[in-house]
């Protein structure tokens, strides 16, 4: 099977900025990546015929020459693209991430294989942080995505799970042992914790390195295909485009709920940030019982706080109301990914109470005798497994629960990414995938 090729966008939105990285880049094995004066590279999947190109600026078009001459290895594992014409997003730069599209074969599937078309693509805070390296280094061109939902549209020989037409989803993993060592899985895979598999890693849905020339790439695409145990079942119930953002907001405050035994009536748990984490974590402690109490800088999110299920709001900058809610919570989930008060919060947990983080923020800093009094801990919680997010998706679909939405085309992302950075939306954006091809 030949590699796909990449040439000139005849689309003035189809723009990649350098990574800067320190190595050479596996798109451009030309470019020098400490070399500023080409700022943006045009690269993109062939214009259909009759199309006219757009002439590059003239800076450009030495950069541009070695662009038309680079070429991918094409993808042959479980959990990689099917590419297709105008099928497949890239984001190549830590820095501003943008777009440009790829045309490639399409991916035999296996005799376990579930080929999914991508209807919508959430966006997470992941995707951001992995295009702009901020994770470590992203094994560039990036295509993110991992809350993938869609229908099914072809199944290897032995899948039993799922056939043609099924409504489907892959989140934040596509294979670990299990699927891709030929060894017994580990005791972690055996478990349920694919999340946190010990021999060799988990799969994650893109931005994975399975060998020199084989990386996993995600939903913002036409087409993927998972190994069957990695694809989950959607409600019939809800709507694809806010059930999405399930796949790993929902999981990702679902299972600490259940892990830290928050998830029954009467429990009092805390929700530090309301984007799109926040917003589930309230959705889905409600369902449980659980009074929640959503913790924020702005007086605004109060009516969506209240809105989405919580009983109360306590606006962190209020000394006065933080001093008269000490002690009242019997856990927290933080979702806020910004260096932020972390012995404040500590005050609201009760006696052995929860901090978990579900936000990264760049600094962690608290006295240990915020533990210490009161015998606290500080967890951290990573999705979950294959199982618990299965169970998650049938418990929303029993509670009718999705995410708080806002459906974007495509041709939006990079102004959605710059949102994004300020907070800037109510729960999640969706892209609707079928304006890759618009």
């Amino acid at each position: 099977m030949p590699p796909p090729s990449l040439e000139l966008s005849a689309q003035p939105w189809c723009v990649v900025a350098k990574c800067g990285a320190q190595a050479r880049c596996t798109l451009l094995p030309s470019c020098d990546p400490t070399d500023r004066r080409f700022s943006v590279l045009l690269v993109s999947a062939r214009p259909a015929p009759g199309t006219a190109r757009t002439a590059p600026p003239a800076p450009l078009l030495r950069t541009l020459r070695a662009t038309r001459r680079a070429t991918l290895a094409p993808s042959s594992s479980r959990g990689t693209r099917s590419w297709k014409r105008k099928g497949n997003v890239l984001s190549a730069s830590p820095l501003t991430p943008t777009l440009c599209t790829l045309s490639s074969s399409s991916q035999a599937v296996g005799p376990k294989d579930v080929k999914l078309s991508v209807a919508f693509c959430g966006v997470c805070h992941s995707d951001l942080h992995t295009v702009k390296s901020e994770w470590g280094p992203a094994n560039y061109p990036c295509v993110p995505g991992h809350e993938i939902v869609g229908t099914v549209t072809e199944v290897g020989a032995e899948v039993t799970k799922f056939k043609v037409g099924d409504k489907a989803g892959v989140g934040c993993m596509v294979g670990s042992c299990k699927t891709h060592k030929p060894a017994p899985a580990c005791g972690q895979c055996k478990g349920g914790c694919e999340q946190s598999c010990s021999n060799g890693g988990s799969v994650f849905t893109y931005n994975a390195k399975l060998s020199d020339t084989v990386v996993t790439y995600g939903g913002y695409s036409s087409d993927i295909v998972c190994t069957e145990e990695f694809v989950l079942r959607m409600p019939e119930n809800l709507p694809l485009d806010a059930a999405a953002p399930l796949l790993c907001a929902g999981i990702t405050t679902y299972s600490p709920l259940v892990q830290h035994g928050l998830n029954a009536p009467g429990k009092k748990v805390g929700v530090v940030g309301l984007g799109g984490l926040g917003c589930m974590a309230v959705k889905i402690a409600s369902a449980f019982g659980a009074e929640v109490t959503v913790i924020s800088t702005s007086p605004n999110k109060e009516a969506t706080a209240r809105e989405l299920g919580a009983k109360k709001f306590l606006l962190s900058t209020d000394a006065e109301a933080m001093k008269a809610a000490v002690g009242s919570l019997d856990g927290i989930l933080d979702t806020v990914s910004a260096t932020h008060d972390i012995d404040s919060l500590l005050g609201l947990i009760g006696v052995r109470g929860t901090l978990v983080l579900l936000g990264v923020p760049p600094n962690l800093a608290f006295s240990p005798f915020s533990l210490i009094f009161g015998e606290k801990k500080i967890a951290g919680s990573l999705i979950g497994g294959v199982q618990i997010t299965q169970e998650m998706l049938d418990f929303c679909g029993k509670h009718n629960i999705v995410s708080e939405i806002e459906k974007i085309d495509i041709k939006y992302i990079n102004d959605a990414y710059a949102r994004l950075l300020k907070n800037d939306v109510r729960g999640r954006f969706v892209i609707d995938m079928a304006t890759l091809s618009a």
